[in-house]
């Protein structure tokens, strides 16, 4: 647990994926189309993984990835991402972040 928070922490925009996800893949596209550069850490390529998810899903995700975090906050999986987005609330969560204007 102690390393899922530090690593939600470490930059403003962090998401957990999995490297043959498809729905961390479009998380990924979103935030690139939005201007926002998240550091990614892929659980199935770290030894500590299997921990690591576990943590998550004790964190409150439905799902161990994608899990996205802006801020150190957790906010969700895609469907909470992909609802902020729709409702206008995504882009001044992500307003601090974006490297592109």
């Amino acid at each position: 647990m102690e390393k899922v928070t530090s690593l939600a922490s470490e930059k403003g925009v962090v998401l957990f994926s999995k490297s043959s996800c498809c729905m961390c893949y479009a998380v990924k596209i979103l935030f690139q189309e939005l201007g926002v550069t998240p550091m990614v850490h892929e659980i199935d390529q770290d030894p500590e993984g299997w921990e690591m998810e576990k943590a998550l899903k004790r964190l409150g995700c439905n799902g161990p990835v994608p899990a996205i975090f802006i801020g150190g906050k957790l906010v969700g999986s895609t469907n909470e991402v992909m609802s902020l987005h729709l409702s206008g609330g995504l882009l001044p969560m992500l307003k601090p972040y974006q490297t592109l204007c």
